[in-house]
């Protein structure tokens, strides 16, 4: 089990901000999740890669695959109070769900 957070490299935030729209991506994913599957990734230690993507285009492609499937997942929006212009899409988390699920989906991207 594990869940998946891929972050725009082309928006050049700092590590600060990508810590924050990652943890933003992790909380809404864990929202959106049902208890067993929950339960599981928590008994496997809430496993957690972020992996990155160069454009908002790929980002929204594989946002609309996930959404496809049954894995919990949220597309983030920045308010644009810091680094960034409002309504930019920052990240999109993935998950929990299995690693052979998500990696059908995110196998092909690399680590942040």
């Amino acid at each position: 089990m594990k869940q998946v957070i891929i972050m725009r490299t082309d928006l050049k935030m700092g590590k600060g901000k990508i810590a924050a729209q990652a943890c933003h991506a992790s909380l809404n994913c864990y929202k959106n999740a049902d208890k067993s599957r929950l339960r599981a990734w928590e008994l496997s230690g809430q496993k957690k890669v972020v992996l990155k993507v160069s454009s908002e285009k790929e980002l929204l492609e594989l946002n609309s695959i996930v959404k496809e499937t049954d894995l919990p997942h949220s597309l983030i929006t920045d308010a644009g109070h810091t680094q960034i212009e409002p309504s930019t899409r920052t990240c999109l988390g993935i998950g929990p769900g299995s690693d052979e699920e998500i990696d059908k989906l995110t196998g092909h991207l690399k680590l942040l």
